[in-house]
């Protein structure tokens, strides 16, 4: 059974930082990309940031510079670093693995989401 579990979100003051975690099971953690994503409430879920299975990574035009990716294949986890967040930051945050084992077809599994407030 596949599982993604974040970690991590909470209520946080503009300008400060939080440290979102993912922690996989059940898959060949290594074989997948994996991406964060976020969504308020009524909108589309929007792709934030991306770490592909050979470490390369990029971002929304809105959080480079203040957000970073980055993966532990031994721990099966992915973390997203935010700094210097904005009240725009506020939104559901949500893992997203994904694996294309043959041309065409698609393995993807996403996390339940962790709620991230930004407001003072």
């Amino acid at each position: 059974q596949v599982q993604l579990v974040e970690s991590g979100g909470g209520l946080v003051q503009p300008g400060g930082s939080l440290r979102l975690s993912c922690a996989a099971s059940g898959v060949v953690f290594s074989l997948y990309d994996m991406d964060w994503y976020r969504q308020i409430p009524g909108m589309q879920r929007e792709l934030v940031a991306r770490i592909t299975k050979g470490g390369i990574t990029n971002y929304a035009e809105s959080v480079k510079g203040r957000f970073t990716i980055s993966r532990d294949n031994a721990k099966n986890t992915v973390i997203l670093r935010m700094n210097s967040l904005k009240p725009e930051d506020t939104a559901d945050y949500y893992c997203h693995a994904h694996y294309n084992p043959i041309p065409g077809a698609t393995w993807d599994y996403w996390g339940q989401g962790t709620q991230v407030t930004v407001s003072s």
